[in-house]
Order: structure tokens, then C-alpha cells, then sequence
């Protein structure tokens, strides 16, 4: 089979170029400033290995030059990605070359683009931990895609040990690195902004001890930037500002394109904006929208700390994640987790508190006067300008905070709408039709995900008696008593709100031009477009990591990646139906609404 999966339309992608070809730069360490132990490539590349990827505190430094550990002798690519070999620009066949598998398998580097890794700190769980950084994730080079002009970083997470690592080892284990290859691709599938992953590559010969000893695997993932809020939250615990700067600097020129690619001035804001206002409030719109992806789709990250956080507002970093499987607003996936944290319900208010350390880094940047007068880049804040600066940094703050939940519920109705098969956006519908859907799902424990695709197909236009019949699809067919409800109660209460969400239907017909009536199959068309038929859950995944580790099973990866990249598809041509039936349903019931560590 090939590594690409099964039913990959080779013929659908016939661009691109060999990974020699591929134009690649390294924007971000000639920006930057490199770990003054190391101060050059040459410096690294002379030290033993070892000594590169002694874990230690680096100060004054947004990166170190750090080589990926090629002790492995025999690494197995088990599986590629054909979505992100389009990303990236790279042609099919390339997989199966030697220099393609040593590069992602961190054998071989490029060293006039010398690999990398960043410094940063974090708040986790609440609390401030200190230095964190790439302590296994390795970056390469950038890649620039020769047909989309779109730049990605190419980065190797589980590769050995760096200044960063702390206690670990600098490796991953072969089960996360499965859950992270499958889920990023997954989410880009979804249009949800994501990161993405190239190839999972096995090293057999490593093992990696955590709760047990376990095979080691490296994932090649890419991003147009990793930059988190973590990056500014070490500078800011450390008190440097000139590191700041720097950092905030390329933020908006290389990561945001410049200054004219931020959002207009506020028209009504009571102070001026300058520059690092206009960046930080991009920061603040792009990761609103995300959270009302995941919030429409049911997926939770698990471990949303500072350092999880994307500054371009991307799902970064994929430790204990899960999708909702029945609904529960206080599901948290982490075991770990013990006040529910980072519950589904608490993602929007936890991004936001994120962002609020952020602006708090930035805070000075944000309420100076003029950000660029000599006096102030060089010695910083005079006396006299301490009072009125924090005025205007806790006025900027909390007005993007009221823009925070405006771009958040302005997407999250956008998007509910879309699901639902409308084709205008009401605010009323939260609290008519979106609320009590929720309220039903929690009550009579519906599956999130199907429930929203089994929508797809119920007819319109049909008597009350026909819409109960009709909800019976959405209770569990093994549940005769759904949340401790009867069946014939949740059916009935189901019809109720299909009546509600009809007559929204079709009173949006005097607003469409042309349309005299519901056409069930075109609505239909549309909602499925929009509302997945699978999604990779937690017990599926326990499932493919046995196979796959314990039986050496190397097709199910190809199978489960072709549903994942094609997740709103009836069906996935893998040649293995009975599994693609079982991976589309619902989830047994004692494999519902699992849990797992972050350990990885």
C-alpha cells in the first residue's frame, strides 16, 4: 500500500517539486537572536551532540542551533500525507526516495539552513512554569511552496534533546505521535486553522520510558509559524525589553506581513493606536475564530496553557485531545485536569485569559505614547509616563477584549448557521435554536457529531407525528433510556425543536431570491459539506495505536487517513467498509467520553 493511503488521486496533484528543490529560507534565526552559547551554526555543529542538547536555562535568546539526533539506524516511515505534500509544494513519489525518509526521519539536515529550536516559557494549569521551550520539536528550514508563494516551517518533534527539554529526553512516544499526525491533518480537513503534519516515521531501535516503555516515533509537522504566547512570556518574566521588541517586531513584519495587513484603527477608540495595538488585536481576532471552530465541531485541545497557545491562532501542540463524543459542556479529555480547566465549555474564556498574559506582555509596547522615540527604545519608561502608559495598555486590553467575544460569537453564529443548513445568520437563533439543540444533546446524551450529520437528512414538510418517528435516528439505538429519560420523551422533545428549526427554514424563504420551497436535497448537499460523517475519536485511536504498535499493522494508518482528509465524504473507497462503518458511528458505550494523560 502506499504511503500515502488508499484512493490517493495521484493524478489530482501532478505539481511540485523534489525536497532538494523546494525553496527553502531561515527567516526566523536571521531575525532573531540566537542562544549566545552556541552563536552560530558552526558552533553547534563542532560541539558534540550531547553537549548541544544538555538541558540548561538560555537567556537573551529566542532560539538555539541544535541538530536533530540521527542515532536511529533504521527509522520506518509508516505513513505521509498527501494534503500537506501539496502544502508544502513537494511531488508525489518523493516519499519513497531515501533522502526524503532521512530527512524526516532526522538522519540527514540541510546545514546551510541550519535546525533550530525555540525558547520560551508558559502558564500552565494557571501558574507561571518558567523556561519550557522546543524541548523535542526541532525545526529545519522554511519552505516556501513555488506554485502558492505561502511559506511553512518544517519542524521534526521527537528527535532527540535539546537546551529545552528540562527532565525529559527529548523524544516522543509512537502513540501521540499517531494521535498528532492523524488530528492536525484532520482539523485542516475541517478548515479549522491547524498546524500540519507531513509524516510519522517509527524508530523501533529507541525506547521511550514514560508511564511504560513504549517505541519512539518522530512526526515532520509544519506551521506557518510556531510562535506562541509563550515565546513573550518568558521575555517579559525575564524583564527583557529589548527581546520583546524583537521578537514583536517580527511578529508583525514576517509572521503578519507588515503593518498594512493589521486591522484598521478603531474608530471610537479612546486612545490612538499605534502599530503593536493594531498586531494585537489581529492576535486576539484570529484566535477568537478558532475557538468557535472548535466549538462547533466539538473539539477540545486538553491542555490549553500559554505555551499551547498560537500567536497566528492555529490548533498548536496535540497532547491528551479529544472530540466530543455525547455532549458534555464540562468534557475535559485530560485525567490530568482535575478542575476542568480546559473543559469544552471553558475554551473561549480560557483563550482569552491567554491573551490577556499576552497583552500583558506587550503592555508597554501597547500603551506607549510613541513607540518609537529614542528615549523610550533605549532607557524605556520615564517616570512621569508610568501612570498614563498602564491606562492606555489596560484601556487596549480590555477593548479587545469586547472585540475578542464580538469576532467570537459573530463566527461561532456564522458557522452554527451553516450546520444547521441556513443561509442567513440571526443573532436571535443562540437563544431559538442553537441553545435548546445543545440543551437536548446534554440532556439525552446525543452524539455531537452525528447527531449535526443525521440532520443533514431529515425531510422537512412533515406532520408532527412523522418528525417523532423521525428523531428516533438521533437517540442511541442501544439507549432505552437516554440520560435516565424515556425514549418516546426524547423523541418528542426532539420533534418539538425540529419543528422550531424548520419553520426557521423556511422563513428564510422570502429572503432567497427564486426559491418557492425547501429542497431537502439541496439543503442536504450543503449541510454535508459542512458537517463531518467522521471524525477521529478517542477509542478509534486506542484502537489503531494496538494495531499498529502491537501488531505491526501498517495499512489501518493509510485507511483512517484517507477518512480524516475527507471526513465530510458517505464513504472512503478503502476497501475495508465494515471498518469504515464502525469508525463513522457511534462510539461504543463504554468508550464514550474517554481520558488521557499528557504524557507523550
Amino acid at each position: 500500500m502506499s504511503l500515502l493511503g488508499p484512493n490517493t488521486n495521484l493524478s489530482s496533484f501532478t505539481g511540485g517539486v523534489t525536497l532538494d528543490e523546494l525553496p527553502k529560507s531561515h527567516v526566523f534565526t536571521t531575525k532573531l537572536k540566537p542562544d549566545a552559547k552556541f552563536p552560530t551554526p558552526e558552533d553547534s555543529d563542532k560541539a558534540l551532540r550531547s553537549e548541544v542538547g544538555q538541558p540548561r536555562m538560555v537567556k537573551n535568546a529566542h532560539f538555539t542551533w541544535v541538530r536533530p539526533d540521527d542515532e536511529e539506524d533504521e527509522p520506518e516511515l509508516l505513513a505521509v500525507s498527501p494534503n500537506a505534500m501539496r502544502d508544502l509544494g513537494i511531488k508525489f513519489g518523493e516519499e519513497q526516495t531515501e533522502k526524503f525518509q532521512d530527512i524526516v526521519s532526522g538522519k540527514q539536515f540541510y546545514k546551510e539552513h541550519y535546525p533550530w529550536s525555540m525558547c520560551y516559557g508558559g502558564w500552565q494549569f494557571g501558574s507561571w512554569a518558567g523556561q519550557l521551550g522546543d524541548g523535542r520539536a526541532i525545526s529545519l528550514f522554511e519552505a516556501t511552496n513555488p506554485e502558492t508563494g505561502i511559506r511553512h516551517e518544517l519542524q521534526l518533534k521527537g528527535a532527540g534533546m535539546t537546551p529545552y527539554s528540562r527532565f525529559a529526553d527529548g523524544r516522543a512516544v509512537l502513540r501521540s505521535s499517531i494521535r498528532e499526525f492523524l488530528v492536525s491533518e484532520h482539523l485542516r480537513a475541517l478548515h479549522i486553522p491547524s498546524t500540519g503534519a507531513l509524516s510519522l516515521t517509527l524508530t523501533p531501535s529507541i525506547r521511550v520510558i514514560r508511564e511504560r516503555i513504549e517505541p519512539g516515533a518522530i512526526v515532520a509537522r509544519y506551521a506557518q509559524s510556531w510562535i506562541r504566547i509563550g515565546n513573550f512570556d518568558i521575555f517579559r518574566a525575564r524583564g527583557d525589553r529589548a527581546g520583546i521588541r524583537q521578537l514583536t517586531d517580527y511578529v508583525l513584519n514576517e509572521v503578519y506581513g507588515g503593518e498594512d495587513k493589521l486591522p484598521a484603527p478603531q474608530e471610537d477608540s479612546k486612545f490612538p493606536e499605534n502599530r503593536y495595538v493594531r498586531l494585537y488585536r489581529a492576535i486576539v481576532r484570529r484566535n477568537a475564530e478558532t475557538v468557535a471552530h472548535w466549538q462547533t465541531v466539538g473539539f477540545m485541545n486538553g491542555v490549553l496553557n500559554t505555551d499551547n497557545t498560537s500567536i497566528i491562532g492555529l490548533s498548536l501542540d496535540f497532547g491528551p485531545f479529544a472530540f466530543m463524543d455525547q455532549f458534555d459542556p464540562n468534557y475535559t479529555p485530560n485525567h490530568d485536569d482535575y478542575t476542568r480547566r480546559y473543559s469544552f465549555g471553558n475554551q473561549p474564556s480560557v483563550i482569552w485569559w491567554n491573551l490577556v498574559r499576552l497583552g500583558e506582555d506587550l503592555a508597554e509596547l501597547l500603551g506607549a505614547a510613541d513607540v518609537d522615540n529614542e528615549t523610550f527604545m533605549t532607557s524605556g519608561v520615564q517616570e512621569d509616563e508610568e501612570k498614563p502608559l498602564i491606562e492606555r495598555a489596560e484601556y487596549f486590553i480590555k477593548a479587545a477584549g469586547e472585540e475578542y467575544k464580538l469576532v467570537f460569537l459573530t463566527k461561532y453564529l456564522e458557522l452554527m448557521s451553516n450546520k444547521l443548513g441556513f443561509r442567513t445568520v440571526r443573532d436571535t437563533d443562540m437563544d431559538k435554536i442553537y441553545s435548546p439543540l445543545l440543551d437536548l444533546m446534554e440532556k439525552y446524551e446525543l452524539d455531537f457529531t452525528l447527531t449535526f450529520r443525521k440532520l443533514c437528512s431529515i425531510p422537512t414538510g412533515t406532520t408532527f407525528e412523522e418528525k417523532v418517528e423521525a428523531a428516533d435516528v438521533f437517540v442511541r439505538a442501544d439507549e432505552e433510556n437516554p440520560g435516565g429519560h424515556s425514549r418516546e420523551e426524547a423523541k418528542t422533545e426532539i420533534a418539538k425543536w425540529l419543528e422550531a428549526w424548520e419553520g426557521r427554514l423556511v422563513s428564510e424563504l422570502p429572503d432567497i431570491e427564486g426559491e418557492k420551497k425547501l429542497d431537502d436535497k439541496e439543503r442536504e448537499q450543503r449541510m454535508k459539506q459542512v458537517n463531518p460523517h467522521f471524525i477521529p475519536r478517542g477509542w478509534l485511536l486506542n484502537e489503531i495505536i494496538e494495531k499498529v504498535e502491537k501488531r505491526g499493522d501498517r495499512e489501518i494508518l493509510g485507511k483512517v487517513m484517507a477518512m480524516s482528509l475527507r471526513p465530510f465524504e458517505d464513504s472512503w473507497g478503502t476497501g475495508d467498509e465494515e471498518l469504515e462503518k464502525r469508525f463513522s458511528s457511534e462510539p461504543p458505550k463504554v468508550e464514550r467520553a474517554i481520558q488521557c494523560s499528557c504524557s507523550s
